[in-house]
């Protein structure tokens, strides 16, 4: 996963509440077991209608409940493989969220209005290290993150780097449990 420090560029808006994991990344397009090529799927049934543009930029900012539906690893990797490479919305689904920064997805919660004013703008700055996002005329919005997945994403960490981090103490647990032969038990 790469670091994560600050985020720039234009800001695509999908002005919905409550879109769900299964908008995001239909159920018929899961067949993949690598992270890469759902993006050409992402919010497939709704490509569909008329007029609906989205466009690849660094940024998208929707409505609340961003995420919510089933816990489908897939949605981040959609929207990440698309072109996003942070979301703002009021709230987050908490699987969602937790699934986004995973995988270095960005969740920024923001108020409505300043969700609506960074759209507006047509786009944003996002400095996770100062945990602002700057839009418009140089207006600027705080958020708050959990300082451990703050520290992960600023430095690139996934699940797998973590664990990597600790291989002297799993090799150590292993040579412990390592048996020759059958284990019994006495009665």
């Amino acid at each position: 996963m790469d670091p994560i420090d600050v985020i720039d560029g234009k800001v695509s808006f999908l002005d919905r509440d409550d879109v769900d994991t299964d908008q995001i990344i239909p159920k018929q397009f899961l067949k993949r077991i690598e992270r890469t090529g759902f993006g050409e799927f992402l919010f497939h049934d709704w490509k569909q209608e008329e007029g609906w543009e989205l466009h690849p930029h660094p940024i998208l900012v929707a409505g609340r409940n961003f995420g919510c539906g089933s816990s489908r690893e897939h949605a981040p990797w959609a929207l990440e493989d698309y072109g996003f490479q942070a979301i703002i919305a009021p709230s987050f689904a908490d699987i969602f969220f937790s699934n986004s920064t995973k995988v270095g997805l960005l969740p920024v919660a923001l108020s409505p209005d300043e969700c609506k004013a960074i759209a507006a703008a047509g786009s944003a700055r996002i400095d996770l290290d100062a945990q602002q996002v700057t839009y418009g005329e140089g207006q600027v919005a705080s958020f708050e993150i959990d300082p451990e997945i703050k520290r992960r994403l600023l430095d690139g960490l996934d699940d797998i780097a973590l664990t990597m981090f600790e291989t002297e103490l799993i090799d150590a647990y292993e040579s412990t449990m390592e048996r020759h032969g059958p284990v019994t038990t006495a009665l």
